[in-house]
């Protein structure tokens, strides 16, 4: 299993693959448009995996990387079209020396940003590979559908009928909530907090 420290992601972020397009072909190509020349999908990804080591809006992409208009409708499209969540299963499957593992820091980047368009099974999706990095925030703060579903089938004790049971039954009760708090993550977690979690 490929376990990432954190200054591993940072390095990545700043130490960027000069190529990540050639690690990333076999996947890019069958979601993008026909014709599109690969010089212009590296240029895309580039911009991309930038301003995913940020917490920046897409309008604050640097000039030099394109329009951020062309390059956000370009990241939607292949998030729309499941490029992510088949990154992440090539990582949990590949070897850990894999040269798809040099740039996993910047998908798991990238992931981040996806999570808003790819809703909850998303996240489900890396909670169950382990991939915890690449949650749009802190994994304590966020929704767990798969804690929620165990949650779901458990059954309430009897009614307790000495005052030491009593006890017990109000302490079990005080922790099925505090679960699903957990479960249900927190409503409201700034943009900062969500993107750049470390």
């Amino acid at each position: 299993m490929l376990i990432l420290s954190r200054p591993f992601m940072l390095s990545a972020c700043l130490h960027p693959s000069p190529h990540p397009i050639l690690r990333l072909l076999p996947y890019i190509l069958p979601r993008s448009s026909a014709g599109r020349q690969i010089g212009d999908l590296k240029s895309r990804l580039n911009a991309i995996f930038h301003l995913a080591c940020t917490t920046d809006p897409w309008r604050a992409l640097p000039p030099e990387h394109g329009k951020p208009d062309t390059v956000s409708r370009y990241f939607r499209r292949l998030t729309h079209a499941g490029l992510w969540e088949r990154l992440l299963e090539a990582i949990k499957e590949n070897h850990p020396n894999h040269p798809l593992n040099e740039v996993a820091p910047l998908i798991f980047r990238a992931c981040r940003r996806a999570v808003r368009l790819r809703g909850l099974r998303f996240i489900v999706l890396i909670r169950r590979l382990g991939f915890l990095h690449a949650l749009n925030g802190p994994p304590h703060k966020l929704p767990n559908p798969d804690l929620s579903e165990k949650l779901k089938a458990m059954r309430l004790p009897a009614l307790p009928r000495t005052r030491k049971q009593i006890t017990a039954y109000l302490g079990y009760l005080k922790a099925l909530r505090h679960l699903h708090r957990l479960a249900g993550g927190i409503k409201h977690i700034s943009r900062q907090q969500r993107l750049g979690w470390s």
